[in-house]
């Protein structure tokens, strides 16, 4: 396959949600020298479901694939064990093999959902790292030293606060950058917490004289809650909810957050997503309309047109128009009476009962459009009661 050099193409992957590139003018070159690349981007599966913040750098390798570029993606089941301290205010649990195991079962079909998967290479970094024996560690790890590790960010604010820093959690970058070497990456795309992994990887590679990857970070995309997305906080939007699911937690974002994801998880053009980011600041467009506009262009990437609108459709029923869902999900039972707490749980709408009870205090529970405050009530059930948790989960009785 010949490589497309097309100036539009190559200025639009250097820009689109780019935060900083290492080395700009040798990437810029190598992209118009028409030689294949291999671009490198590294999953460590911390859940089972990928979001749109992480599915950003992934149409970040989508636009290098449609060039002709060599997508190699390294899913780091090793490195998963131990854990990637860079946006950790604290020391992470690790993962155990059967977790990540579970994890990983859905995968590459999500990946599949972006990437053309044929033209993929797709590597587990225990092929490599579970054979690394503690001397090639040892010499890996002279070469850096124990301030450079210190002084990354989140690492200088942990030992300020008197936190505890794992002296594994200081290997994560060298043994991520070592997967450079294993698969001598001439690019490596993250986001641009992954600084300081990404450039351990170029540091690694002149060990081995390899010549040092370009390094591609992009913008930090906010969940739900103004913080960065992570599957570990839970504020995220997942590539696989279904199309109502997005579209809701869409139109629920803080407004501040539109312009930036317009750029990072739409397809619309660069100077489109600009202008509605400038036009939002100066208030010149309405930010219910510019939500439903991106609540429809990230629907329409993973489900198409049609879903997208009939997700609109259904949204503006249930919040601007105050009816129930055209459909909604059934919770058969035999009991005629059973405490609220229960009721909520059983019907799984919520995780737990300590959680039912904090929603009935926020006053985020209905029955049959009432407001329930009494945590302690007993519900005297009957065939068609609804039954609504906050603002988008319904269940309908059948006895």
């Amino acid at each position: 396959m010949k490589i497309n050099t097309d100036p539009k193409k190559v200025k639009e992957i250097l820009e689109r949600g780019v935060e900083e590139i290492i080395e700009k003018e040798s990437l810029l070159k190598k992209l118009k020298s028409g030689k294949r690349l291999r671009i490198k981007h590294g999953i460590d599966p911390t859940g089972p479901k990928i979001h749109i913040g992480r599915a950003s750098q992934l149409w970040k390798l989508k636009a290098f694939q449609e060039l002709g570029h060599k997508i190699v993606l390294i899913i780091g089941d090793f490195t998963a064990q131990i854990g990637d301290a860079s946006d950790k205010t604290s020391m992470r649990k690790p993962l155990s093999v059967k977790e990540i195991r579970e994890n990983l079962k859905d995968y590459e079909e999500q990946f599949a959902k972006i990437l053309d998967m044929k033209k993929v290479e797709v590597h587990r970094n225990s092929e490599w790292l579970s054979k690394v024996g503690l001397k090639d560690i040892i010499q890996l790890s002279m070469k850096f030293t124990a301030q450079q590790m210190i002084q990354r960010r989140n690492f200088k604010q942990r030992w300020g606060e008197g936190k505890p820093i794992g002296v594994h959690e200081l290997l994560y970058p060298i043994l991520q950058g070592y997967d450079s070497v294993q698969i001598k990456a001439d690019v490596e795309v993250g986001g641009f917490d992954q600084l300081f992994n990404l450039k351990t990887g170029r540091e690694i590679q002149k060990m081995f004289d390899q010549k040092p990857q370009e390094i591609m970070t992009l913008k930090m995309l906010y969940g739900l809650d103004d913080r960065k997305m992570s599957t570990s906080w839970g504020n995220v939007i997942n590539i696989s909810d279904n199309p109502k699911q997005i579209y809701g937690k869409v139109m629920s974002m803080r407004d501040e957050l539109i312009g930036g994801y317009f750029e990072l998880c739409t397809k619309i053009p660069l100077k489109e997503a600009r202008e509605i980011e400038r036009g939002l600041k100066v208030k010149k467009m309405n930010p219910r309309d510019a939500k439903a506009r991106l609540a429809r262009e990230i629907v329409k990437l993973y489900y198409g047109e049609r879903a997208a609108l009939s997700a609109e459709k259904e949204f503006n029923r249930v919040f601007r128009e105050k009816k129930l869902p055209s459909k909604i999900p059934i919770f058969k039972i035999s009991k005629k009476v059973l405490p609220i707490l229960d009721l909520i749980f059983e019907s799984g709408l919520a995780s737990s009962k300590s959680q039912a009870k904090r929603l009935i205090l926020e006053r985020g529970v209905k029955i049959d459009g009432k407001v329930k405050t009494n945590w302690q009530e007993k519900i005297k059930l009957r065939g068609g009661m609804i039954l609504r948790v906050g603002k988008r989960k319904f269940i309908k009785i059948k006895i």
